[in-house]
């Protein structure tokens, strides 16, 4: 079992950057995939990017491609979601999340979350 904090979020102009946090308890964080969803109000909690236990290969959804960067320090038991040009519509509360599975990326194939932090993106 693992339980996960998130921490790092908070209001930014569009075109800002954040970096997210996530630590995790526990002595198996690195035979876990990682991830980050992200759920805005009204909205159905989505994908944004997962990483391989051993961090050598990472996904991301189209929308985030080439803004957003996950990243991971096992010895650390913290994954991370730097996050950059950042978009009004990329306003969330965003959790990371934890599964042995690799390239579902749906938030029933995770078991493990985080409470989540508030990402907010003026215009």
């Amino acid at each position: 079992q693992v339980q996960l904090v998130e921490s790092g979020g908070g209001l930014v102009q569009a075109g800002g950057s954040l970096r997210l946090s996530c630590a995790a308890s526990g002595r198996t964080f690195s035979t876990y995939t990682m991830g980050w969803f992200r759920q805005a109000p009204g909205k159905e909690r989505e994908f944004v990017a997962e990483i391989l236990p051993s961090g050598d290969s990472a996904y991301y959804t189209d929308s985030v491609k080439g803004r957003f960067s996950i990243s991971r320090d096992n010895a650390k038991n913290t994954v991370y979601l730097q996050m950059n040009s950042l978009k009004p519509e990329d306003t969330a509360v965003y959790y990371c999340a934890a599964t042995h599975i690799w390239g579902r990326r749906h938030p029933r194939d995770y078991n493990y979350w985080g409470q989540g932090t508030q990402v907010t993106v003026s215009s």
